[in-house]
């Protein structure tokens, strides 16, 4: 049997494989790294679309709630009335028709069993 020879283009190509393997390890690492920040970058973009958006229509609010229109409307919700308005009540013509309200029929009562048997059997029809 031959020894086992230790040449140093053998040792070359281990340690060449082992610093690649290295490498790759590095590497794995740096991608699995790069996927999650990209992830965290999307949902805080989300965040800060979303924030935007809502900042855009509290401002949209603001500029309506602080227009003239807003304050009429809150007035008129409010029955107020404006300089040159004249208040007023309607009040009815006098010809409006008055309903009587209908008087409710009287629940009758139940015969007892006895006689709804008596009535099944006994009655003509």
């Amino acid at each position: 049997m031959k020894p086992f020879s230790l040449n140093l283009r053998r040792i070359g190509i281990l340690i060449g494989i082992g610093l690649l393997a290295l490498i790759m390890i590095g590497f794995n690492a740096r991608l699995d790294e790069l996927n999650r920040l990209s992830a965290e970058a999307r949902t805080r973009r989300a965040a800060v679309t979303q924030a935007m958006q809502t900042q855009a229509a509290l401002q949209a609010q603001i500029a309506y709630a602080t227009s003239d229109a807003a304050v009429d409307e809150s007035a008129r919700e409010n029955h107020m009335i404006k300089e040159g308005d004249i208040p007023g009540v309607p009040i009815g013509m006098g010809n409006e028709e008055t309903f009587a309200t209908p008087t409710p029929l009287p629940t009758p009562t139940p015969l007892p069993n006895w006689q709804v048997w008596w009535n099944l059997f006994f009655e003509e029809r």
